[in-house]
């Protein structure tokens, strides 16, 4: 027998596969969706349409970033002149940026990672922007690169993640006569922390600690 699935079957399992969304939370929003009157409805289903030629990806530090009718391929903080370009802080996901931003402390560049990588799942490294990353810092060095900061989440996975970003670009250091510090988040963050989700007060005592 042929199971044929509703619509709204297949939009709730389209949001099970959303990040860290399980078939309740699911359900939940498939039905709060029939709630809502037609113009809601119609304008989150335009904005989806639209989502991925609206907001693209920066060329430099990989986070994305709505066009608002440009053409240029640099976010407004890659593209901005007031920003330390000497500090590159390396950070998992996006949302990762939201939260530092919101902190106000610091002012240098970042890149997204992409993701981290898992302590049983070391595969999943593959799927990450390692090599760009290499690539960026080897091209930011003569600029005059002077720290580069790890800012991923205090837990296992996050320390492997550490690791995993050290050992692609530590071998670039080992001939010049002055290597950029590498540094981590330090105290503030407590152990088990994400940064999407940390307030900017934790935010800025980690940036300031950091070691």
């Amino acid at each position: 027998m042929i199971f044929n699935m509703s619509n709204l079957d297949k939009l709730i399992q389209h949001f099970e596969k959303f990040p860290g969304i399980g078939g309740r939370q699911a359900k939940r929003f498939a039905f709060h969706l029939l709630t809502l009157d037609p113009s809601s409805v119609s304008e989150i289903s335009e904005l989806i349409a639209t989502l991925q030629t609206s907001v693209v990806e920066c060329a430099s530090c990989h986070r994305f970033f709505s066009k608002n009718g440009g053409m240029g391929t640099l976010c407004s903080i890659c593209e901005a002149q007031n920003r330390d370009h000497s500090k590159l802080l390396v950070v998992a996901q996006d949302s990762d940026i939201q939260a530092i931003e919101r902190s106000g402390v610091y002012d240098g560049l970042y890149f997204v990672l992409g993701g981290t990588v898992p302590l049983l799942h070391s595969e999943d490294a593959k799927k990450l922007r390692g090599g760009t990353l290499k690539a960026t810092v080897e091209a930011r060095l003569k600029p005059g690169l002077t720290e580069i900061i790890l800012g991923f989440a205090v837990n296992p996975d996050g320390e492997n993640t550490t690791r995993f970003v050290e050992s692609i670009i530590s071998p670039l250091f080992i001939n010049l006569p002055q290597a950029p510090k590498l540094s981590q988040l330090g105290r503030g963050l407590s152990t088990g922390s994400e940064l999407e989700y940390a307030d900017p007060e934790t935010i800025k005592n980690a940036l300031r600690n950091r070691s």
